[in-house]
């Protein structure tokens, strides 16, 4: 008798997008004409910039060649490509070795994964309200406890962030093994500085702590006391795995590629007490699980870091941190509690006079045609918000904020 693994049934059956697109579609059966403007699940809009597109037909063109063929990436990605992301860290001041960085198939992919070189009885650590992958890769994994009936797990420590800390995460009052923060944060927009970052990594290294860093929206940031990346921290490399994403930089969602960095001198510690360099375990667990990214996808991930590729790179950050500034000014000028999309392509609000999050959800889509995120999927404490995004196209942000102009 073949047994299921369990605690893939404690999470919720239907992903929040999901559950937005089954009411998004209930509202199109009554209403098929309606012109739906979306601001709310993160995907991009606008193409691949020029300069990745040409490195990936160079690429298409070598593999039809018996000598230009390549057939599975080298575990950790290629050189080249390697080579590049190194670079473009020691220009911000971070220098990091090249058996450090490993190229993957997104964030998404690396967060969940993490889970499985990391020991059962570690006590997790996410912000409330927080990107769902983190709490559900730790119940599918068997961490997360049992379900209270507050709904928050019990071997899950919930850190504060709400209205009252400006959506920046506290520090826990207890003992911590693994801490999930993303930074500039998915879905409140906000951010924390090099000083708010320090207090974490000094946590860490009090703790013997690690900090999963999630910076897939650093590229966003354009104020310098806002670090770019959480190596920028003294002593940051004994603690913290990074983890970024080409998707929302550079618009590849749909070709999926990115990378973690796990530094040499990142420990862990066996129940024995033995000390063990944590990239020996991911190492193991990247030969034995995945083959790599392919060629293809890697040379068009080079391409972004040429001075055109830099550039183009920028204009499509820019022009989706524009939308959200956009949104942001319009949601103020109405008179919204706002948060975000400044040095994120997220804007964070709360809800017309106070309603639930799932409510105003409809309010908005049946009355202006527009689809936000409700805040409460990102947990209890995003009740009574929502989340817009920066990615949809221009013309979609103006039309949507010129409704919004005509009454909620």
């Amino acid at each position: 008798m073949a047994l299921a693994n369990e605690n893939y049934l404690k999470t919720p059956e239907i992903y929040c997008f999901d559950e937005i697109e089954k009411r998004v579609n209930a509202f199109k059966v009554l209403h098929p004409n309606a012109k739906i403007i979306r601001l709310g699940v993160g995907d991009v809009s606008r193409p691949l910039p020029n300069e990745v597109v040409q490195a990936m037909h160079k690429a298409i063109d070598e593999m039809s060649h018996e000598e230009g063929f390549r057939g599975y990436s080298p575990p950790q990605g290629y050189d080249f490509l390697i080579e590049k992301i190194l670079k473009e860290y020691r220009s911000n001041g971070v220098f990091l070795d090249k058996e450090s960085i490993f190229v993957n198939d997104g964030a998404k992919s690396d967060i969940g994964n993490i889970g499985h070189v990391l020991g059962r009885d570690n006590i997790i650590a996410i912000s409330d309200p927080v990107y769902p992958v983190y709490e559900n890769a730790t119940i599918m994994s068997g961490r997360a406890g049992v379900l209270n009936d507050d709904q928050k797990w019990s071997n899950v420590v919930y850190l504060r962030c709400t209205e009252e800390t400006g959506f920046v995460p506290e520090l826990p009052s207890e003992k911590v093994d693994v801490i999930y923060l993303c930074n500039p944060n998915n879905p409140t927009g906000t951010v924390m500085t090099k000083l708010e970052l320090k207090r974490w990594v000094d946590y860490a290294i009090e703790h013997q702590s690690i900090i999963v860093y999630d910076g897939a929206y650093q590229s966003y940031i354009n104020e310098p006391n806002v670090p770019r990346s959480i190596y920028e921290i003294k002593g940051a490399k004994k603690v913290a795995i990074e983890i970024r994403s080409y998707s929302k930089t550079a618009g590849f969602t749909g070709l999926r590629c990115g990378y973690s960095v796990f530094p040499q001198e990142l420990l862990v510690y066996t129940k024995y007490g033995d000390v063990v360099p944590l990239i020996k375990l991911w190492s193991r667990r990247n030969a034995n699980y995945t083959n790599g990214v392919s060629y293809i996808v890697q040379r068009g991930a080079e391409a972004i870091y040429s001075r055109k590729g830099k550039a183009e790179v920028q204009e499509l950050v820019n022009y989706y941190l524009t939308n959200a500034s956009l949104l942001r000014n319009e949601l103020l000028s109405i008179g919204f509690e706002v948060y975000g999309g400044t040095n994120s392509p997220y804007v964070w609000f709360k809800t017309a006079y106070n309603q639930s999050s799932w409510k105003f959800f409809q309010q908005l889509l049946y009355e202006n045609h527009i689809i936000g995120t409700p805040g409460v999927v990102f947990g209890s404490s995003g009740e009574g918000y929502m989340r817009f995004t920066g990615f949809s196209s221009r013309e979609d942000t103006l039309l949507a904020i010129e409704r919004l102009r005509k009454g909620i």
